[in-house]
């Protein structure tokens, strides 16, 4: 008697919605492991889709200097500390000494606890202290542009003339204009009073779902220079010609380390990167937080794999007559193998779905209830969800499927 790989496919799902609830408790340290690892990856996956596009709206093109590395607005690390600050002259020399460089802006950050007081925005009614003030040269915008909800950014007269002017984002103009029309208003930053000319378009990507551009105030360099000569956080983007980023890294380098005077053989004294090398770093972290993910998950594999494996010795015992008859009908060991394979890897399949199904309702919900958090499935995280949970149960069901087909027909028919 010969059974098709159908019939032993309906035989194990009908074995396993018999005894569900026993077959649910074995499956759960699976359900468990597939549900950490594909909600881990559907989280890491959106937030580096929003990074990637926020760093192609600043512009693939472009190399950023700093004095140190992470966030402009960092104090870096305590040897990062020792550098000596960046000058506002270096752009022009980068400019005139590097062939494949295109332009060169420079940014000013105004950190957020400036002479011991927080920064805040306020006009008459309407306040908000989750904002930031930075000073722009008037060309950054072609270095990187954007797009405007409504006006303009300031021009290079305007900046020569050091005027009061600002460029801020969606989120704050909503906040200090909630009826709209904010170009030409005036508005209170940290003691100043500044005139809006344009108002940004939101962000399309950013960390966490949110991009700083859109509490941001933006005025001219020269007008943030006189209100805060004390400060030297200048932060400069290189833009290359096009096709000559790699060259152009290369010239900016060469220059920054000449005019800084840094020995051969040292290591440079300020942070020089691409939005590639940013997202390389953020893809290095996410794999360690994947890796321990995985690790956190196999030990539920394991458990739900010993738990299969148990259930199904349970199960060869409690069904020895009947594989004495099966055998005694002719069904030969590899049909009894396939059968009980077959319904194990049934059993870690339906918690590999199980599995997966719960971690889309957790990404939903986590993406329903932060918004700013991003998040998607990835087609891969659903293929290797199911691909390990069946793997598990081929691995954890081959010992029972074969002590199943060793039985003597003659001692099982006389089980009791």
């Amino acid at each position: 008697m010969q059974i098709t790989p159908g019939e032993n496919l309906r035989m194990a799902i009908e074995a396993v919605w018999t005894n569900r609830f026993r077959s649910l408790l074995t499956i759960l340290g699976i359900v468990i492991g597939i549900t950490t690892v594909v909600t881990v990856a559907s989280l890491l996956t959106g937030l580096r889709k929003g990074i990637v596009t926020f760093f192609q709206e600043f512009g693939p093109d472009n190399i950023f200097v700093a004095r140190f590395s992470g966030d402009p607005g960092s104090q870096g690390t305590p040897k990062e500390a020792k550098r000596r600050p960046l000058r506002p002259e270096y752009a022009d020399l980068i400019r005139r000494l590097s062939p494949s460089v295109e332009d060169v802006s420079i940014q000013m950050f105004v950190p957020g606890n400036v002479g011991n007081r927080p920064i805040t925005a306020k006009v008459p009614g309407f306040e908000s202290d989750n904002v930031s003030l930075v000073g722009q040269t008037a060309n950054s915008i072609q270095i990187q542009p954007r797009e405007f909800r409504e006006g303009r950014y300031f021009t290079q007269e305007e900046e020569n003339r050091a005027l009061r002017v600002a460029v801020i984002g969606p989120l704050l103009a909503d906040v200090l204009y909630p009826d709209g029309n904010a170009v030409g208003r005036t508005f209170i930053i940290d003691g100043a009073e500044y005139t809006v000319i344009g108002v940004t378009a939101k962000a399309k990507g950013g960390f966490f779902g949110e991009n700083g551009i859109d509490r941001q105030a933006t005025a001219p360099l020269a007008t943030i220079r006189l209100r805060y000569p004390q400060l030297d956080r200048f932060f400069i983007t290189v833009k290359a010609k096009p096709t000559l980023r790699d060259s152009a890294f290369e010239e900016a380098r060469a220059t920054l380390r000449k005019i800084r005077r840094v020995p051969n053989g040292v290591d440079d004294d300020f942070s020089i990167t691409t939005p590639d090398s940013i997202i390389k770093q953020f893809d290095t972290i996410t794999g360690l937080i994947v890796l321990v993910s995985i690790a956190i998950s196999g030990l539920g594999l394991l458990v739900g794999g010993i738990g299969v494996m148990n259930i199904m010795l349970v199960s060869v015992t409690e069904r020895t007559k009947e594989i004495g008859i099966r055998k005694a009908l002719g069904a030969r060991r590899f049909d009894i193998v396939s059968q009980f394979l077959i319904e194990a890897i049934a059993l870690t399949g339906v918690g590999g779905i199980l599995g997966i199904v719960i971690s889309i309702a957790v990404t939903a919900l986590v993406s329903a209830l932060v918004p700013s958090l991003p998040s998607e499935t990835p087609s891969w995280a659903i293929a290797a969800g199911l691909g390990v949970s069946v793997a598990v149960g081929l691995f954890f069901g081959v010992w029972p499927a074969t002590k199943a087909s060793r039985l003597d027909p003659v001692e099982a028919l006389r089980y009791e």
